[in-house]
């Protein structure tokens, strides 16, 4: 079998490709500029807005690792999976969100009905908060400032690695695990809000780094000051809205109960990536 990972430079694409790797399959991943990419695996162009992009991407697939990036409508990628399954795609693994199936609103959960309709083995994978959200947009506060600038109040997050997830990911991509439901909530082994994330920081990287716990004009302001898109600010000030509410603050066993180990903890976390926080 071949199978087909969408957004493979992503935060949990590129760990589904580096998972799939070492193993016997072929391993494709789809990217809007082959050019651009350095993976050391087959790469095709691919773009969910691009339909002529899509034969070629899914030609002797037989497994899709599906993202909802930016700038995609939900009907872009559901209209992809019906691609996929006509073409003779026998699974398909969804990345959604956590609380998808408490807001029925999102995106993410009309993605996920539509899986569920098609005739096909589906998963959709509603992942928690990612760690690597502070070695990538957070990262500079942290390493200019020693602070943990987010909105969230005392509102607690199930952090997890996208590394987990990504494993979680290839391993129902390739069979080895299935789920009995159709869709699984994936985070960390601890909710912690960020006071107590910033505890963990400082004592990994052996430095004070606080949590000055900032209002979202000033997280706002210094994320327009650093370039970011409004419509990301947006997207930001809400993910931590809904944190500050208490919705965020869920714990499962999901990830231990298929790796057979227990999900990476943020301590583990910011020991991986200390390079990256450095002043």
């Amino acid at each position: 079998m071949t199978v087909l990972v969408t957004g493979a430079t992503g935060t949990v694409g590129s760990a589904v490709v580096t998972e799939l790797n070492p193993t016997e399959l072929p391993v494709r991943a789809g990217v809007r500029d082959p050019t651009a990419t350095s993976l050391s695996v087959e790469t095709v162009t691919f773009d969910y807005t691009k339909p002529e992009t899509w034969g070629d991407a899914l030609d002797g697939v037989e497994a899709v690792f599906l993202m909802f990036p930016p700038g995609v409508t939900p009907g872009r990628v559901t209209d992809f999976a019906d691609a996929a399954v006509r073409t003779g795609v026998e699974r398909l693994v969804f990345l959604s969100v956590l609380g998808a199936d408490k807001l029925p609103v999102l995106p993410h959960r009309r993605i996920e009905r539509h899986l569920e309709r098609l005739d096909a083995e589906t998963a959709a994978l509603r992942a928690a908060y990612f760690m690597q959200n502070l070695s990538g947009i957070h990262s500079p506060e942290i390493r200019e400032r020693g602070e943990l600038f987010v909105p969230a109040g005392e509102g607690r997050l199930g952090f997890v690695d996208a590394r987990d997830v990504g494993v979680v990911a290839a391993r129902l991509l390739t069979g080895e695990r299935r789920l009995d439901r159709p869709a699984v909530t994936l985070t960390g082994p601890t909710a912690l809000n960020f006071e107590e994330a910033a505890t963990v920081f400082s004592a990994e990287l052996d430095r004070e780094i606080t949590c000055p716990n900032p209002s979202r004009r000033a997280v706002a302001r210094r994320m327009r000051d650093r370039g970011l898109s409004a419509g990301f600010i947006l997207f930001m000030l809400a993910e931590y809205q809904a944190t500050r509410f208490g919705l965020t603050a869920r714990i499962t066993d999901a990830v231990a109960a298929l790796l057979g180990r227990e999900p990476r903890t943020l301590a583990q976390f910011v020991a991986d990536y200390r390079d990256q926080f450095r002043p």
